[in-house]
C-alpha cells in the first residue's frame, strides 16, 4: 500500500487504490498469461516484491531495478533474449489476448509497436529489437498527456517505423476509476 497507484490513491485513498490494483493485475493474468502465443513474465517492483506470495507461482518473475519507469521499461527491453517484447500495464482493464496478438502481429512489419491511452500515455509498448534495441524513454515526461508524444519523438529520432493499436482507457485518477466502477458495475464488488 502507498506504492502502488500513487496518483489514484491521492483520490480514492491507498486502501481502495490496493484494491484496484489486485483486481485488475489478477483479472488481467488471467486473460492474457496464458496465452500459448507469447510468454508472459511479470517485471516486479520494488525489487524485493518478487518473492511475494502474491504472485501466480506458474509466472515468471524479474525484478524491475532501479530508476524511473523509463529506465525500468528499457531495461526489460535490454536483458532479455533477442526477439520481439511486448510490455503493457497493469492498470488499463479493457486489455485483452487480441490485442497482445495484434501487437505481435505489428512487430512483424514494423520496429515498435504503440497502443495509446486516451490521457496522452500508452498502455502497450513494444519493440521487434531486430537488428538493434531502440532506446525509447529518454527525456519522456511521465505521468502527463505528453508521455506519449516524448516517446513517439524518440521512435521518429531513432528512425523507426510505429505502428498504433486502438486506443485505451486507463485507471490513473479518482475519475479514470469512478468511470470504470460504473462500467463494471456488479463485477468488482465480487472481488
Amino acid at each position: 500500500m502507498g506504492l502502488v497507484k500513487t496518483r489514484l490513491s491521492r483520490g480514492i485513498g491507498p486502501g481502495e487504490a490496493l484494491r484496484f490494483y489486485r483486481t485488475a493485475t489478477s483479472h488481467l493474468l488471467r486473460r492474457v498469461s496464458r496465452d500459448p502465443r507469447w510468454q508472459t513474465r511479470l517485471a516486479i517492483a520494488p525489487d524485493t516484491e518478487c518473492a511475494s506470495a502474491a504472485w501466480p507461482e506458474d509466472i515468471e518473475r524479474t525484478p524491475q531495478g532501479p530508476g524511473d519507469l523509463g529506465q525500468r521499461m528499457q531495461g526489460v527491453f535490454n536483458s532479455l533474449r533477442p526477439g520481439p517484447v511486448v510490455i503493457i500495464g497493469s492498470d488499463i482493464p479493457g486489455i485483452a489476448s487480441c490485442h497482445i496478438a495484434e501487437a505481435f502481429k505489428s512487430l512483424g512489419q514494423s520496429d515498435v509497436v504503440i497502443g495509446p491511452a486516451l490521457d496522452g500515455g500508452y498502455w502497450l509498448v513494444g519493440q521487434r529489437r531486430r537488428p538493434r534495441i531502440l532506446p525509447l524513454f529518454d527525456q519522456v515526461r511521465w505521468s502527463s498527456d505528453h508521455t506519449l508524444s516524448d516517446t513517439l519523438a524518440n521512435v521518429a529520432d531513432a528512425g523507426a517505423e510505429v505502428a498504433h493499436l486502438s486506443a485505451l482507457p486507463d485507471v490513473d485518477e479518482a475519475l479514470d476509476y469512478r468511470a470504470w466502477r460504473r462500467q463494471v458495475s456488479g463485477y468488482y464488488q465480487a472481488f
